[in-house]
């Protein structure tokens, strides 16, 4: 939170503000935010599901880009695979994790 740009420089005057800018943050979070590590979507998208639809439809753009002008392309298209699993700090173990997890579903 404090390294936005809109985080306040002094101390919120009352709690109601705190939490105000709290709530605003989270929703800015969660919904406008792009991820990079969740294929640019938004954590909310993620949550609910919806990744699954906009990441097929990138992938079919993506495809239909490179078949129309193949000669802008020096090698595959972007992966827009969904992550099979997501953390919100990556970790060694976090990452082992998601490693044994992957082999489950391979």
């Amino acid at each position: 939170m404090k390294y936005r740009p809109d985080f306040p420089e002094r101390r919120f005057d009352t709690l109601d503000l705190a939490r105000q800018w709290a709530a605003s943050f989270t929703n800015w979070y969660n919904e406008k935010h792009h991820h990079s590590a969740i294929k640019f979507v938004t954590p909310g998208q993620r949550h609910r599901g919806e990744d699954v639809e906009i990441l097929a439809k990138r992938m079919l753009i993506y495809e239909k880009a490179r078949s129309k002008h193949p000669e802008r392309w020096t090698a595959t298209c972007r992966n827009w695979d969904r992550p099979a699993v997501v953390t919100l700090n990556h970790t060694r173990a976090s990452k082992e994790h998601a490693n044994l997890e992957l082999k489950k579903v391979v």
